[in-house]
């Protein structure tokens, strides 16, 4: 009797068991890895700005969410930080013609997706400061 009860107690804990466990997730593919990397590097290089809402959405057609690619927190940022050096490194070797054509391809008006990478914010001119031109400025306690 006890060879019979334990195949059955065996099955009953590998159902409790499997209904408790977090579904596996498969690995990204690696052309969203490699997507996430160029704008990451184009953003670095170019001084481009991240059109969350645009980004969340192209990487949502991988099915890929932000959290999963950011360097180095998320579970392929590694991954997508080592790749992001290579294209960094690279395209700054021609670094004009690089953001170019990243602008051409996620810019505004791009050719793959519009709006990801959008010009830097332009900074409003502040107040002139106090004092004489190139003095030290004043150090108020």
């Amino acid at each position: 009797m006890p060879s019979r009860l334990a195949p059955a107690l065996a099955g009953l804990v590998l159902l409790a068991s499997g209904a408790l466990a977090q579904p596996i997730r498969n690995a990204p593919p690696p052309r969203a890895l490699e997507t996430a990397a160029y704008i990451f590097a184009a953003a670095n290089v170019c001084g481009y700005r991240i059109g969350v809402s645009s980004f969340e959405a192209l990487l949502g057609r991988y099915n890929v969410t932000i959290e999963d690619v950011r360097p180095p927190r998320g579970p392929f940022g590694v991954r997508v930080q080592t790749m992001f050096t290579l294209m960094s490194n690279q395209m700054m070797a021609n670094r004009d013609e690089s953001c170019r054509i990243v602008a051409g391809e996620y810019g505004p008006e791009g050719s793959v997706e519009k709006g990801i990478l959008l010009p830097a914010a332009v900074e409003a001119p502040g107040p002139a400061p106090q004092g004489a031109p190139g003095a030290a400025p004043k150090i108020v306690q």
